[in-house]
């Protein structure tokens, strides 16, 4: 007489069974982190490339910044935030500035330097003096006034296709560079 063996599992279900429920909880385990991932980078993160000079030396050509979407659902920008904004002209491109003015300011540029309601600000991230300009911004409310790094390489509030960056325009703030690996740091 022969005997006949079942392979089960210490709960009773056999093997086809377990790898049934096995792979149903690995499918829902891809669903729900897909989902998460979604969410995540739709509403508090998203991951940018730096493309151009305009924000040497604080960010360097081509690297990768982890910009925070939620912050500016929370509170509004603040001097010397860097960001990343819609461009006005064409919204399918992204620009990343420093917030330098903030809704009522009035900069100019004289002497090569910045100033925010006559105040000369202290600006050591700049790459070199700022050009003298004969224009007085005042910032309109809703809107904020944005600069380089930069300044003689920056495409920024001060060309009027930039002109004043509209709180609606702004996606995040820069947190940290992530890659290249050794420049990993925060912002």
């Amino acid at each position: 007489m022969s005997e006949q063996v079942h392979e089960t599992t210490t709960n009773g279900l056999d093997t086809g069974k377990k790898r049934k429920n096995e792979a149903w909880e690995w499918t829902k385990s891809l669903i729900i982190a897909f989902v998460l991932a979604l969410i995540i980078r739709q509403f508090l993160f998203a991951i940018f490339m730096v493309d151009g000079q305009s924000m040497v030396p604080t960010l360097q050509d081509r690297e990768r910044l982890v910009v925070n979407k939620l912050v500016y659902h929370l509170h509004k920008p603040e001097y010397n935030d860097i960001l990343v904004f819609k461009y006005p002209s064409d919204e399918s491109k992204d620009f990343i500035k420093r917030v330098i003015g903030l809704p009522g300011d009035k900069i100019e540029m004289h002497d090569y330097k910045v100033f925010r309601n006559g105040q000369e600000l202290d600006e050591p991230f700049i790459a070199e003096p700022t050009a003298p300009n004969d224009k007085v911004f005042t910032v309109p409310d809703g809107t904020i006034f944005v600069m380089g790094d930069n300044r003689g390489f920056s495409k920024d509030s001060r060309d009027p296709q930039v002109g004043y960056v509209k709180d609606e325009e702004i996606v995040g703030r820069a947190e940290l560079v992530w890659y290249p690996l050794p420049n990993f740091r925060k912002i």
